[in-house]
């Protein structure tokens, strides 16, 4: 289920509609990186390319992690 939710980054609030298990995986990468929810949206929203919206670029964060430690080989999905 898509569920739109909102966090302030970086002193501004915003929103964004994501589905549930991304948004706890998401939870889940931020607690293991001792990070803030809102700090680890922050990274994402500044590396995201112009023409990608923050709900997207969030998901591709999360795919890339989950590949990346799915993947045995150095550095990941290499």
């Amino acid at each position: 289920m898509i569920v739109k939710r909102s966090l302030a980054i970086r002193g501004h609030a915003t929103s964004v509609s994501i589905e549930d298990k991304f948004w706890n995986c998401l939870r889940a990468i931020a607690a293991a990186r001792g990070l803030p929810l809102a700090a680890l949206v922050a990274e994402i929203d500044e590396s995201r390319a112009p023409t990608t919206n923050l709900s997207s670029a969030i998901r591709l964060f999360v795919l890339d992690e989950a590949l990346s430690r799915a993947d045995p080989s150095p550095g990941g999905r290499g």
